[in-house]
C-alpha cells in the first residue's frame, strides 16, 4: 500500500493513496494513517493511474531532521568517532526532490556523495517524547538520499552548506504506512549506474528509530509532515554529472535520480 503526493493539472499538489488502476485523493493525509485507514479510503476521489501528473516528494515538512554516524561502518569509513548520543542537524525544506528528479550537482563541490538512507515522515506534533512512545507519532517511511559534498563539509567543519544545497535531499518514490513497515525486518541499499555502493540490514543502526525520536522530541518540536532521515551505512562515495543513483530499502520501493550539472541562475 503506497501513498503518493503528485502535481495534478487543475487540482494543484494532492495526495493520494496508490491503486491499480487509479489513484484515491486523500484530502487530509496526517494524524492516524494506517493501513486499515487507507484501505477504507473507498468513497474519496479519484483520477485514472494514467492522468497526466508529476510525481513529487512524498512529504512537506517544515524541517528535514538528519543523524549522523548512526551506522558505525559509516563512522569507520570516515575515520570519525562514534558520538555518545545522537548526532542531529538539518537540510532545508529547499533541499527536497521527488523521484526521477534531478540532483544537481554545485560548482563550488568538486566531492559530492550518495547516502542512502531510510526516511520516516511524522503524522503528529511530537514534543518531549519517550522512546516507549515517540514511534506512534510516525506516519510512514520511504527512501531518502542524504547527498553531501564532501569535500566542503569537511572545509567547513559543520555540515550547513554541504550538505544544504538544492536537491540534496531526494525522497520517495511513496510512503509506506507505517504499521506495515518493521525497520528491523529489512535491508537498504544504494547503486550507482547499476553497481552497488551500499548495503546494509536497518537494524545495525547504533540508536533505534524511537529512541531516536525521543531525543530529537527533546530538542525540537516534530510537526506532521516533518522528515527523519535516519542515518547512512559505509560505501558512501562519488557521483558526477551522468550518474543514475538508486536507494532501494526492500518494504519500501525504489528512490532514483540522476545527476546533471547545476546550472547558474544568477544573472550576468
Amino acid at each position: 500500500m503506497e501513498l503518493v503526493r503528485l502535481h495534478i493539472p487543475e487540482l494543484g499538489a494532492r495526495y493520494a493513496v496508490r491503486r491499480e488502476d487509479r489513484f484515491g485523493l486523500v484530502s487530509s493525509p496526517f494524524g492516524e494513517m494506517t493501513s486499515r485507514r487507507i484501505d477504507a479510503l473507498k468513497s474519496v476521489e479519484t483520477i485514472p493511474r494514467d492522468t497526466d501528473v508529476e510525481r513529487l516528494a512524498p512529504a512537506t515538512p517544515s524541517k528535514i531532521v538528519c543523524v549522523g554516524r548512526n551506522f558505525r561502518s559509516h563512522a569507520d569509513e570516515l575515520d570519525n568517532p562514534v558520538p555518545d548520543e545522537p548526532l542531529i542537524f538539518l537540510k532545508p525544506p529547499s533541499a527536497l526532490i521527488g523521484s526521477d528528479r534531478p540532483i544537481a550537482y554545485p560548482a563550488a563541490s568538486e566531492e559530492v556523495h550518495h547516502e542512502a538512507e531510510l526516511a520516516l515522515v511524522i503524522g503528529e506534533r511530537l514534543v518531549d517524547a519517550s522512546a516507549d512512545n515517540a514511534g506512534d507519532a510516525i506516519w510512514g517511511y520511504t527512501c531518502g538520499n542524504d547527498v553531501t559534498a564532501r569535500d566542503l563539509q569537511t572545509r567547513d567543519k559543520t555540515f550547513t552548506r554541504g550538505k544544504g544545497f538544492d536537491t540534496f535531499c531526494p525522497l520517495g518514490p511513496h510512503v509506506v504506512p507505517a504499521d506495515t513497515f518493521e525497520p528491523a525486518r529489512h535491508h537498504i541499499r544504494a547503486q550507482v549506474n547499476g553497481t552497488r555502493r551500499q548495503s546494509a540490514a536497518l537494524d545495525s543502526m547504533l540508536v533505534s528509530i524511537p529512541e531516536l525520536l525521543a531525543f530529537i522530541s527533546g530538542v525540537m518540536t516534530l510537526q506532521p509532515g516533518d522528515v527523519v532521515l535516519t542515518g547512512t551505512p559505509d560505501g558512501v562515495g562519488p557521483i558526477e554529472p551522468g550518474d543514475r543513483v538508486s536507494i532501494e530499502v526492500d518494504g519500501v520501493g525504489t528512490l532514483t535520480n540522476e545527476v546533471v550539472a547545476r546550472e547558474s541562475s544568477r544573472s550576468s
